[in-house]
């Protein structure tokens, strides 16, 4: 009987103290996301307790409206609508700061990563100004969603390898198809009014955002995969598992005397399993492509190399070693140079 006046009096109180000290939302949103990252490495089974709390979250974002009006039918509470905002808010603040740190890590910074990358940073900087958030991003509404699916796809991208202990391809193909689906509101946005005539083209730029977002994949960096060594070597200790000295240049004659070694520690934490392609590039042509299989759980990273000795007949030029998964997200790149 005393619950409904109680519940009131907190969302009231909530929002006096949102109202009144409006940059604690934003604070805690930065502090909250780059610590539940740093907990997140130290410690795995929290890790899948912070990852399912951000997918709870992003469920009420998907259902925040139909929440906020069955509370009101079924139980006679309104929640304040600043109170609703902030929340929404700091949702987006936590998501977005929690994913950040392991793509900063994960991305190739002079590939087309850095692009994907660089646009979560440009969502973590508005969902922090409160004049871009309120003013301009939550009144275009399809723009507004369309940020929720981008957050989303992050966050999927993320937390899935780390509660479902799927591969770096399967988390992928998953994280774009719910976010495809969610995206349809705001695609729906884009036609002045509504009308079943406008369903076929919906469908078709969902059809486009999914093509896209796949053709696109060699733009987004694995989120749980990450170089933590690696060296381009003539030399390697196969019982230290310890490359030798890395090189940025060596000759033709050198190369062909006893070939070349491509050496990656790959951090895969949380026990993550997954094969993962050695792709030897001679001046941007590829040459050769070596499968490996990797797990995750040691802190150094999991080591592993290739042994290349067939080679060009002129190899002269720019040599590169592209790391990538099965689904073709690039991991990193180890680049040297073959002169005469």
């Amino acid at each position: 009987m005393h619950l409904k006046p109680l519940l009131s009096r907190l969302f009231d109180l909530g929002s006096r103290l949102v109202g009144r000290y409006p940059g604690t939302v934003a604070l805690f949103g930065f502090c909250s996301g780059v610590a539940s990252f740093l907990l997140v490495e130290r410690q795995a089974g929290l890790a899948k307790v912070v990852a399912l709390v951000m997918l709870v979250s992003w469920l009420w974002l998907v259902l925040e409206s139909s929440l906020h009006r069955s509370l009101h039918r079924w139980f006679g509470w309104q929640v304040p609508p600043p109170l609703l905002r902030y929340a929404t808010q700091m949702v987006h603040q936590e998501s977005l700061f929690f994913i950040i740190p392991f793509f900063a890590i994960t991305t190739t910074w002079n590939s087309g990563q850095a692009l994907f990358t660089g646009l979560l940073g440009v969502a973590a900087l508005v969902s922090l100004i409160d004049p871009l958030y309120y003013k301009w991003l939550a009144p275009r509404r399809w723009i507004y969603l369309g940020f929720h699916t981008l957050t989303l796809f992050a966050v999927l991208l993320t937390a899935l390898p780390i509660i479902l202990h799927l591969s770096t391809p399967q988390s992928y193909q998953l994280a774009l198809a719910v976010a495809v689906v969610l995206a349809l509101p705001s695609l729906s946005g884009l036609f002045p009014r509504w009308s079943w005539r406008n369903v076929p083209g919906i469908v078709l730029l969902a059809v486009a955002l999914g093509g896209a977002g796949w053709l696109g994949r060699t733009w987004v960096p694995p989120a749980t995969l990450w170089l933590a060594d690696v060296a381009v070597t003539m030399n390697l200790d196969n019982r230290q598992r310890r490359p030798g000295q890395g090189l940025r240049q060596l000759s033709s004659a050198e190369l062909k005397s006893n070939g070349l070694y491509a050496y990656t520690a790959i951090n895969a934490p949380r026990g993550l399993k997954e094969r993962i392609y050695h792709e030897w590039l001679h001046n941007g042509r590829r040459v050769d492509r070596i499968a490996l299989d990797i797990s995750g759980g040691r802190e150094a990273g999991y080591r592993a190399w290739t042994h290349k000795r067939n080679f060009p007949a002129d190899p002269v030029g720019r040599w590169r070693v592209r790391v990538v998964t099965e689904a073709g997200q690039m991991i990193g790149m180890l680049r040297f140079q073959v002169t005469e």
